[in-house]
């Protein structure tokens, strides 16, 4: 059985920030329901987000920054 392709990214910005949060989540060793309950987000989002799907708001930037204890700037631009 061969399986659809899923929904591409938007952008490679989008993919690389999407990757940026998956690395770093998985850095803390954090599921995505779990980063979902420290910022508020439903879990689903996340996978959206890590798959580059979603042209997420600054106020959703913000908010994950804070869940993943990193600043912001560095989270979208992959800068430490």
């Amino acid at each position: 059985m061969v399986r659809p392709a899923g929904k591409p990214p938007l952008s490679s910005a989008a993919a690389e920030f999407g990757a940026r949060v998956r690395a770093r989540r998985h850095e803390l060793a954090l599921s995505q329901e779990a980063l979902a309950d420290r910022s508020d987000l439903h879990w689903t989002y996340f996978g959206q987000v890590e798959r580059g799907q979603v042209n997420i708001s600054l106020h959703n930037i913000l908010k994950i920054a804070d869940a993943l204890e990193i600043d912001p700037g560095d989270l979208v631009t992959g800068l430490t």
